[in-house]
């Protein structure tokens, strides 16, 4: 079984030069410890050293200065839906009625977001004004998910579902190479 990190983000940072702490800049050494982490947020501190050249107290003290300053915002499992059951995932764009828009934007997200199929949901600009990204058993839930929840809402003008074929997930730490 592997150790991971222990973090405390109640105490103050150590081993940062004082310009990161106070700038909130990035050097090559955060970069690392980041790649690092978004390939394996269950990296141990010893592993995390190891892929920035530095030693386990000064890894620890780093990934505790991204936790306080907002950089990690957290650590999350990455579930395979199909194997819980939900073998359908789609895209939902969702217009809201104009004249109700200001008012139900608040109402709208609070209800939407408690769903069980409900995987990510995003408040946007352009033609939707949210973007749900659901998991359902299959095309009968979705359809069941998408009349229930979202057609017979009021303040729902109008959806758009399209179902996702294949999803691959992005790793950030491309970004820091």
């Amino acid at each position: 079984m592997r150790s991971t990190i222990g973090i405390q983000s109640d105490s103050e940072p150590k081993n940062l030069p004082k310009q990161v702490l106070q700038s909130g800049a990035l050097d090559s050494v955060d970069e690392q410890l980041l790649a690092r982490l978004a390939g394996d947020g269950r990296a141990t501190n010893s592993e995390l050293s190891q892929a920035a050249g530095i030693a386990p107290s000064t890894a620890h003290g780093r990934v505790r200065s991204l936790l306080d300053r907002g950089v990690i915002a957290g650590f999350h499992a990455a579930v395979d839906q199909s194997a819980i059951g939900n073998g359908l995932q789609a895209m939902i764009g969702v217009t809201l009625r104009a004249g109700l828009r200001q008012e139900s934007l608040s109402q709208f997200t609070r209800s939407i977001r408690g769903l069980p199929q409900v995987v990510q949901l995003f408040f946007v600009g352009g033609t939707d004004d949210f973007l749900l990204h659901v998991a359902v058993p299959d095309s009968s839930e979705l359809r069941r998910f998408v009349v229930d929840h979202l057609s017979g809402e009021r303040s729902v003008a109008s959806t758009r579902t399209s179902v996702i074929f294949e999803y691959h997930r992005n790793v950030v730490a491309a970004a820091f190479e």
